[in-house]
């Protein structure tokens, strides 16, 4: 059975032999779950009490359906909106720029192929794949990132459409 000390090895080994673009993947596989358990902490903790606050503050308007009170109630409902969302937009331009950035780790990988096979011609297998499989890494690394992030995003974007819902029809205009 391998140990927490095997793991930290695979990762070092991954980090020597993807380059300096799995590094940055990993300060973005980092950013992301960061900004993530933010979220998550947001709509466990602080969530539940801005529903309420914002229901009561509804509730203690004695106008519901004049003109002025729709406006109030798009703006209520744009706060809590604004408030949900957060840094949910940032957790999707991480996960979108995860890709691209093992992409570029592909490009910068092969480009050192075509180097290695200018310098020592094309005979040599060995020295050509183990420059592939080094261009490699950083694509399934950004993937990894990336498909980490997916998750996390459709959950927050289900809670938004609940909770937006839900305080829209709590805030019935006559």
């Amino acid at each position: 059975m391998a140990g927490p000390l095997d793991l930290f090895a695979d990762v070092r080994d991954l980090l020597e032999v993807g380059g300096p673009v799995v590094r940055v993947l990993l300060g973005a596989a980092f950013l992301l779950w960061i900004l993530i358990m933010e979220r998550w902490l947001f709509c466990r903790r602080e969530l539940p009490g801005l529903v309420a606050r914002i229901q009561s503050e509804w509730d203690a308007r004695s106008d519901h359906s004049s003109w002025y009170a729709r406006q109030v109630k798009r703006k209520l409902l744009s706060e809590a909106t604004r408030q949900i969302r957060g840094s949910l937009g940032l957790i999707k331009a991480v996960v979108a720029l995860a890709s691209l950035i093992g992409l570029l780790g592909t490009v910068t990988g092969m480009i050192q192929v075509f180097d290695v096979m200018a310098t020592l011609g094309s005979g040599n297998a060995r020295a050509m794949a183990s420059g592939v499989s080094a261009a490699t890494i950083p694509t399934m690394a950004g993937m990894v990132v990336s498909i980490s992030g997916l998750y996390p995003i459709l959950w927050f974007e289900k809670v938004l459409a609940q909770e937006t819902s839900r305080l829209n029809d709590h805030m019935i205009t006559h």
